[in-house]
């Protein structure tokens, strides 16, 4: 690029308003970090939950104990004020440590509420019959998959009159959503690209992506809950052997992320509450 002055500048300006390599990456890292959080604590649930299931169990039991004594007046004497005490105690003990449980269970299932309304709406506005367009979600993150024969020309990045009718359901669903962030995020297949300004194939998937963003502004979705990102062909969904592979890996991903730091600091929260509750 430093001997042609004129091909970098315009380079530069294309990916301007792209989101850096530092910038993804600490957005998938973040979302690393969540999903380990989040791994943590159902392990930390599950085992909880056995222990709930062998005290409820005790409980029950001790509860029928306390019950057959006290009908029974000859042998309310065997139970004894310690005895009783001691009982009344477990009980307590069980009843707070299913509370804590009820707490983080609440805790995780809030978020996967959240992410499970927002898939039926995307669902539902964007049109899932349509076979090239899929929603789905990966590690708490929603992704609507869009194949690029709905939304540019063979070796173009300029949108078409069809992707701008998707993208109008897209961007409605966008703007439902204010505390969202959604980023765009374009795919190339392997074969090797260069033509303008543009040198590869990194050049295509992100300014495809901006070209997208773009309509979304133009459909009045608030800029700055979108992020530009471009992935080339280092990220396909099969191998790019044949015609019908390469398709399937020229695609755009519109990657809609809830802000989790609220979900993060409660589940943090229920885990060192259970964590003190153990010690």
């Amino acid at each position: 690029m430093k001997k042609i002055l004129l091909l970098g500048a315009s380079a530069m300006v294309l990916l301007s308003s792209c989101v850096s390599k530092k910038q993804f990456t600490d957005l998938e890292a973040k979302q690393k970090e969540t999903q380990d959080l989040l791994n943590s604590a159902t392990v930390k649930l599950n085992s909880c939950l056995e222990d709930r299931a062998s005290a409820t169990a005790r409980a029950t039991a001790l509860e029928e104990q306390v019950a057959d004594l006290r009908k029974n007046n000859d042998n309310l004497t065997v139970l004894s004020a310690k005895g009783a005490s001691s009982i009344e105690k477990t009980l307590e003990s069980i009843k707070e440590k299913e509370l804590k449980i009820s707490r983080l269970q609440d805790a995780l299932t809030q978020k996967d509420s959240v992410t499970l309304a927002l898939v039926t709406s995307l669902k539902r506005e964007v049109g899932i019959n349509d076979p090239d367009i899929e929603v789905n979600v990966e590690k708490g993150v929603v992704f609507i998959s869009i194949a690029d024969k709905l939304l540019f020309k063979s070796g173009s990045y300029n949108v078409t009159t069809r992707a701008k009718e998707v993208l109008a359901k897209v961007a409605k669903v966008v703007n439902s959503k204010p505390d969202f962030e959604c980023m765009i995020e374009g795919h190339t297949d392997s074969q090797s690209y260069q033509k303008g300004v543009l040198l590869d194939n990194w050049d295509l998937s992100v300014k495809r992506s901006t070209s997208i963003i773009r309509v979304l502004q133009d459909l009045d979705v608030n800029p700055a809950q979108l992020i530009a990102a471009g992935r080339s062909s280092y990220v396909p969904l099969v191998d790019n052997d044949t015609a019908e592979n390469r398709a399937k890996n020229r695609r755009t991903r519109v990657v809609v992320m809830p802000k989790i730091d609220q979900f993060y600091d409660m589940i943090e929260k229920e885990m060192k509450n259970l964590e003190s509750g153990a010690n």
